[in-house]
């Protein structure tokens, strides 16, 4: 069977040219005529072969490296082609100076302070300032009060103009030289005891703290009977107390309603008489307490 010019044994190299193929299968013959390979022809002829393959790959790689260079250059020279400065990205970006600080646009505050709260007392230290309705009723509201655990049944109520008419003793001169303008009473009851609260109106604080510091021992309101309530501290001897809060002063007189003398060991009466003396203050500081905070809303 044929394969060629050279026959199935013959070995083509597509590295060499053809004429020096022919020549190169010449060793094959031997140079004799027996057929016989000449193994050192054919070693020499593949070392030279050998050669010539990496001189090529070498000057490959040699031409490869130079034409990236060269596209390396071309892109530099391209890049800086124009002489400008201000083309160049760095030149584009804004100087230090016309970059905003992070704090050149945040708001600022001048320091501030919360109001200090509103006073309750100054609501009710003047009549400039106590501008609430006033009455028994708005002082001394409903039928009934608890203090503790002891509950006072309200008697009857009474409202003058006319200070010195519901004071006895020492206490009209008092109220009148102080300018009282206005004189609530209301009675409550507690079993065979009863206590009438009065709650005298001046137009300052002052006054009313001139009136309650000059009041004495002999100083009463007069009791306030009626309405089932019978009277009391008309002649019999009572417990009386005197304070003032803000522009009023206020004072109890309190007794059985037996006509029975009160001594120092009827510790109830005493404590009736407390518990509406700590009544109508806590009802007058309410009052401030309730005009301070419609004024805090407004």
């Amino acid at each position: 069977m044929s394969f060629g010019q050279g026959g199935p044994d013959s070995q083509w190299d597509p590295w060499t040219p053809q004429s020096e193929q022919q020549q190169q299968r010449q060793p094959w013959s031997g140079g004799g005529d027996d057929g016989t390979p000449d193994w050192a022809a054919l070693a020499e002829a593949s070392e030279a072969r050998a050669k010539r393959r990496r001189l090529l790959f070498i000057g490959g790689g040699a031409l490869a490296t130079v034409a990236v260079a060269a596209a390396v250059a071309v892109a530099v020279v391209s890049t800086n082609g124009s002489n400008s400065a201000s083309d160049s990205p760095s030149a584009r970006l804004p100087s230090t100076a016309d970059i905003p600080s992070a704090t050149s646009g945040a708001p600022s505050f001048a320091p501030t302070s919360a109001p200090p709260p509103l006073d309750p007392k100054d609501f009710v230290a003047s009549a400039k300032k106590d501008k609430a309705p006033l009455g028994p009723d708005t002082l001394f509201p409903g039928t009934q009060l608890t203090m503790g655990e002891t509950v006072y049944r309200k008697g009857p109520t009474a409202d003058t103009l006319t200070c010195s008419s519901a004071a006895r003793r020492t206490l009209p001169k008092v109220l009148t030289d102080n300018g009282c303008t206005r004189l609530i009473r209301v009675t409550y009851t507690k079993d065979d005891i009863a206590v009438t609260v009065g709650v005298a109106v001046f137009d300052t604080e002052a006054q009313a703290t001139a009136a309650k510091s000059q009041a004495d021992t002999k100083s009463s309101v007069k009791s306030l009977s009626g309405g089932g309530v019978g009277a009391f501290c008309a002649g019999a001897v009572c417990r009386t107390t005197t304070n003032a809060y803000g522009r009023y002063a206020y004072f109890t007189v309190a007794g059985f309603t037996s006509a029975k003398n009160v001594t120092e060991q009827d510790t109830a009466v005493f404590r009736t008489g407390d518990d509406l003396g700590e009544f109508a203050f806590r009802q007058i500081r309410r009052r401030g307490e309730a005009q301070a905070s419609a004024a805090a809303e407004q």
